[in-house]
């Protein structure tokens, strides 16, 4: 089943349910929470992306899931709607390059590590957010210096972390889309900025209703009563099945442990919540549960050229296993994670390194891998569920193309 330009899907449905609850999406519109006093340790061995999705989805303690949530429930207390007046002086404050209300010189880095402390958002739409912000705070006088500045501005997220797929695509797209406008179309410099603005602000929302509009097209996939295998803690996944949920279907989850971060365990506490039956497994029991399977979903930390992802480690071995037993394997991912990479093999990609715990000594001699994910061939994918439609992986080269010309 194919779908093309999905998001007027949920615009119609916000058109037609106007008296509805405002989503959880919408505090990821207004201003980031304030910045914490120390950022990730940006000498430590450990790759900044980990040290993102240890900060995130990590099982620290007993009450981590208390404290995440509330610290979510500060942030939705403190930030009010794009159109509210805190969005109002973020979008029309700014300028001579410092932050409204102080003197410090703005700082992407730092703007861009604000909008990551929110756990509900993706690091690629913080990357977003940033780069808006860059423009609104610009001092350029012409729209080559603003150009040159926001380039600038998105080489350095980009080389915060090379090892984050979503981050470099998330930068890449914003500048193609951001950056169509054209000075000559308008009598002057400040029309011109202001056109940047919008369309810089229009990348953002697009880019948040990614989820929910993966969530609305998947659905017909998913059959009452089918058992479900999930790998790692995705936040798309779980928009996935929280609207199936929603939608009054009857499904049960099988969720891997997820070593040795163990997301798997934040993820079947997730599912608990929503009174969803879900099964925990160590990661070595994938095969011997699969013939119980009937769907395999997972998220992915990028999409790349040719059609495979690359995931959190075992993505891998468990599409292999689901492949051999002639098990559906469908991916969700939003479109901002569409990167332009063409890896040949598992070694063919930027290390993305982790800390692993056995909780034994290991002896000096003895080598350990910390590759934090692994990549995914093509072949063994059925369909990726984007926020752009349904797609095959062999239409995954054509989407590219069409999103980065």
């Amino acid at each position: 089943m194919w779908w093309r330009s999905a998001s007027f899907i949920l615009d119609r449905q916000q058109h037609q349910n106007r008296t509805v609850a405002p989503s959880p999406e919408s505090f990821l519109l207004s201003s980031p929470p304030p910045m914490a006093d120390s950022p990730l340790n940006p000498k430590s061995n450990i790759s900044a992306y980990y040290q993102t999705r240890a900060a995130h989805h990590a099982v620290v303690t007993t009450d981590w899931l208390a404290q995440a949530q509330a610290a979510v429930g500060r942030h939705s207390d403190d930030d009010g709607s794009l159109g509210g007046d805190k969005g109002a002086a973020r979008i029309g404050g700014g300028g001579g390059g410092e932050e409204e209300g102080s003197g410090k010189a703005f700082s992407v880095i730092d703007e861009f590590n604000s909008w990551r402390k929110q756990p509900a958002l993706a690091e690629a739409v913080a990357a977003i957010r940033a780069l808006a912000a860059v423009i609104r705070t610009s001092g350029a006088a012409t729209m080559m210096e603003l150009e040159i500045e926001l380039k600038k501005a998105s080489d350095s997220l980009k080389s915060w972390d090379t090892t984050s797929i979503s981050l470099t695509a998330g930068c890449d797209l914003f500048m193609l889309y951001v950056t169509r406008t054209s000075a000559l179309e308008y009598e002057d410099f400040n029309s011109a900025k202001s056109r940047l603005i919008e369309r810089a602000e229009k990348f953002g929302e697009i880019s948040c209703k990614a989820r929910r509009i993966i969530a609305m097209l998947s659905q017909d996939f998913f059959f009452d009563g089918c058992t479900i295998l999930v790998h790692g803690f995705s936040r798309v996944v779980l928009e996935v099945l929280k609207t199936a949920a929603e939608n009054k279907k009857h499904f049960r989850v099988l969720c891997t442990e997820g070593r040795p971060d163990r997301t798997g365990l934040r993820f079947s506490n997730e599912l608990a919540k929503l009174d969803v039956p879900v099964k925990l497994l160590i990661d070595s029991a994938v095969a011997y549960t699969m013939d119980e399977v009937d769907v395999v979903l997972f998220g992915a930390d990028g999409v790349v050229e040719s059609g495979g992802i690359i995931n959190m480690m075992g993505t891998f071995q468990i599409a292999l296993v689901a492949h051999s037993m002639n098990k559906p394997v469908y991916v969700a991912a939003e479109s901002y994670k569409f990167a332009r990479h063409y890896p040949l093999d598992q070694k063919d990609m930027s290390p993305a390194r982790r800390p692993i715990d056995f909780g034994v000594p290991i002896p000096s001699k003895v080598e350990v891998e910390t590759s934090a994910r692994d990549y995914t061939p093509p072949q063994y994918l059925t369909l990726l569920f984007t926020d752009l439609g349904v797609l095959t992986p062999s239409v995954i080269s054509d989407e590219l193309i069409q999103l980065y010309l």
